[in-house]
């Protein structure tokens, strides 16, 4: 049984309140935004322009959460952008696309939602924030061949350069794990030939340019600034204080120092679960041992909107990725997981489990292969593909980067290796005689240009992530035949979880009671996802929370009037 909900929520967020003696003046602010993500910056952009004054509170002293680590891509269908480029898509494509892979768990009207916002969201960001968004014309859907899903790609978006000159004293304050000098659609995987050149991304480190999620934080950060929005850092929010069934406001630490802050209304924009152990072992489908998001997504919106009554949905759901973590680079004082997706896609290299076999089509899209890693034997009462191994030979490894080793490099001390496969699986004790046979029947039929097991390679989507200087199936489909061998361990880990408070089409969070909380609004991964399990494509957690963030942000302002 799952833990008791009734300690959980003691347990899950301590008060520090109750000890702190020294008080803070009162705040008053119409909307206070609760997290520092795309979601709660573009919900401040939205309430600030539609007149309302605006706090977004924090709890790190670095502002962009799990979106300024990523990728900075954003999924719109029927953008304004496609439009311009003349590439088809409809409202009617893109919903039929949701219901070809909702299996039952969306909810048709968050979808819609979604779906008709959703440009007026980033046209408007567009026109009116330094955010400059640039088309992704060949970046496929992550389902293509579905009903709806678009193969030669335009719901994906990279967003341009920004200079964080222009934040000034707040440049330093926004989460950089490294400098990233470069937009998605200047590489090989965005459709550029070659990447820029070294002299270039020199000089636009210099400049303090930045793209994908670095660049659209700190456009996101100069719309809020430029708005006269607020920012407290280093402010965590323990407990919405309320008034006759209404959010009034909410209690925060800071430091030594309590705030009682009074609002008309809150957007809780605080992220996942995924770093609480607790959280993720009540509610979450199966393993999950790697997060590799922000290190503040630790549930805190989720318990305090658990605490006052909300209605809850998709708990069980991440945003899955197979991650490793052998390489051993430090992020946040623990091993960084690396995010598996170009090692397993490109040819000469395929996954196993334990009994040594493939278990998948490798090149598919990240957030499905959280089902093969779910996948119960209940007669050994375990999760047969866990652990599991990225195999790869020797001309994988001195063609591809794998990791962060590069392909130049010798072969890493944390990759496990021999010359021989069954070398290879005596070290990670496999099964010699089934590993060989499961490299020799790949190789065979990899040779043929086929995979009749897991159909690798016959998605357009497999094909874009494998090695796009090789024509069709054979970007991704290649034999593993010159030694020596290699291999990761394979986690399964999550860019974030995908669970929480269920709202309605205009971001009011849904009370168990029956009804909507006053005053209490969610988007981004604190709320229970509106696009369900659905991960539509490159950019498909980034869409859907920016949209949702613009969304809350103009109700919040409304709420008090």
């Amino acid at each position: 049984m799952g833990a008791d909900l009734s300690t959980l929520t003691l347990r899950v967020i301590d008060r520090p309140f109750t000890n702190v003696p020294k008080m803070e003046p009162e705040l008053e602010v119409d909307v206070a935004v609760l997290g520092s993500g795309a979601a709660g910056l573009v919900a401040a952009i939205a309430a600030a322009d539609h007149g309302a004054s605006v706090t977004v509170f924090e709890k790190s002293e670095l502002i962009g959460g799990t979106s300024a680590i990523s990728g900075g891509i954003i999924w719109i269908p029927n953008n304004h952008l496609q439009a311009e480029a003349g590439i088809a898509d409809s409202r009617h494509e893109a919903l039929a696309y949701f219901e070809s892979l909702s299996l039952g768990q969306i909810d048709s009207d968050m979808a819609a939602t979604f779906v008709d916002v959703g440009p007026e969201m980033l046209a408007h960001l567009d026109a009116n924030t330094p955010c400059s968004f640039h088309l992704l014309p060949t970046y496929p859907d992550y389902h293509p061949e579905h009903p709806g899903g678009l193969a030669g790609g335009g719901r994906s978006i990279d967003n341009g350069l920004f200079a964080f000159g222009e934040l000034e004293e707040w440049a330093d304050r926004i989460r950089v794990n490294r400098p990233n000098p470069v937009m998605l659609i200047e590489t090989p995987l965005g459709g550029a030939s070659e990447m820029p050149s070294s002299d270039t991304l020199v000089s636009r480190a210099a400049a303090g340019q930045n793209g994908m999620g670095l660049g659209l934080v700190g456009a996101l950060v100069r719309g809020c600034l430029d708005r006269g929005v607020t920012f407290r850092l280093g402010a965590a929010a323990n407990h919405l204080t309320t008034s006759d069934q209404r959010v009034t406001g909410v209690q925060v630490v800071s430091e030594d120092h309590v705030i009682e802050v009074r609002a008309s209304a809150v957007v809780l924009a605080t992220g996942g679960f995924e770093w609480n152990e607790e959280l993720c072992r009540t509610f979450l489908r199966g393993p999950m041992s790697a997060p590799s998001g922000s290190p503040d997504s630790t549930g805190d919106g989720l318990v305090m909107a658990m605490e006052i009554g909300a209605r809850l949905g998709n708990m069980r759901n991440a945003w899955w990725v197979p991650v490793t973590r052998a390489d051993g680079a430090q992020k946040w004082g623990a091993d960084r997981p690396h995010l598996v997706l170009l090692e397993r896609t490109r040819p000469g290299s395929i996954m196993v489990n334990r009994s040594a076999r493939r278990f998948c089509n490798e090149a598919g899209n990240y957030n499905a292969m959280g089902g093969v890693f779910h996948q119960f034997d209940p007669a050994t009462f375990d999760y047969p593909n866990l652990p599991a191994w990225l195999i790869f030979d020797h001309r994988h490894k001195t063609t591809y980067d794998v990791a962060s080793c590069q392909a130049a490099d010798p072969p890493a001390e944390w990759m496990v290796q021999a010359e021989t496969v069954e070398g290879l699986a005596a070290q990670l004790d496999l099964d010699p005689v089934v590993l060989r046979l499961t490299v020799d029947k790949f190789n065979a039929n990899a040779r043929n240009g086929e995979d009749p097991d897991f159909q690798r390679g016959d998605s357009a989507y497999d094909a874009f992530n494998g090695d796009q200087s090789l024509d069709g199936i054979a970007a991704t489909l290649g034999p593993l035949d010159r030694g020596p061998y290699y291999a990761l361990p394979i986690e399964s880990g999550s860019l974030g979880t995908s669970g929480g408070p269920k709202t309605d089409t205009r971001c009011r969070v849904l009370s168990l009671g029956g009804g909507v909380i006053d005053g209490l609004f969610a988007a981004g991964n604190v709320m229970a996802a509106p696009t369900g399990m659905v991960y539509g494509g490159a950019g498909g957690t980034l869409g859907p929370a920016m949209t949702f963030g613009f969304i809350a942000g103009r109700e919040a302002a409304s709420a008090g009037t």
